[in-house]
C-alpha cells in the first residue's frame, strides 16, 4: 500500500525523522537493503544498543518502519507507505561519504558472514 494523501502530519513526522543524522543513517541503510537486524546496524554504525533501539522505536512510532520476527531476530524495514517519499528523500543524500562508509562496512560484514556460512556448510560435507 503506498501513501494516497500526503498529509500536514505525515509530512511532519518524516520531516522530524530525518532531522537527526543517526536515524537518517539508519534509514538509508535499511533503503539499501530492504532490511536488517539491530545487531547489523549496531554494527556497521557503531551505536550502543541502547542508541539504536531509541531511533529505531522513533521511526517505528513516526509510522516510517516496521519490524517481523524469525525466530530470536527482528527484522526492521521501511513502510511501504512511506517507501516512496523515504527513498525520494534520501536519494538527494545519497552520495553522503557517511552514508557510503556504512554501505560499504554493511557489505564487508555480509560478505564475511557469507564467507562463514560457506566454511560451516563445506565442514559437513567432509565429516
Amino acid at each position: 500500500m503506498r501513501l494516497k494523501h500526503f498529509s500536514l502530519g505525515i509530512g511532519s513526522q518524516i520531516f522530524k525523522a530525518f532531522s537527526d543524522e543517526a536515524r537518517v543513517r539508519i534509514l538509508f541503510l535499511l533503503l539499501q537493503n530492504k532490511e536488517m537486524c539491530i545487531s547489523d546496524l549496531e554494527q556497521v554504525l557503531d551505536f550502543t544498543q541502547t542508541k539504536t533501539s531509541r531511533h529505531l522505536t522513533y521511526l517505528k512510532n513516526a509510522g516510517i518502519v516496521s519490524f517481523r520476527k524469525a525466530d530470536r531476530w527482528i527484522f526492521y524495514y521501511i513502510k511501504d507507505e512511506v517507501y516512496d517519499i523515504v527513498s525520494r528523500l534520501l536519494k538527494f543524500i545519497s552520495k553522503d561519504i557517511t552514508l557510503q562508509k556504512d554501505l560499504e562496512m554493511y557489505q564487508v560484514l555480509y560478505s564475511n558472514r557469507e564467507l562463514a556460512i560457506n566454511k560451516i556448510e563445506s565442514r559437513k560435507w567432509r565429516a
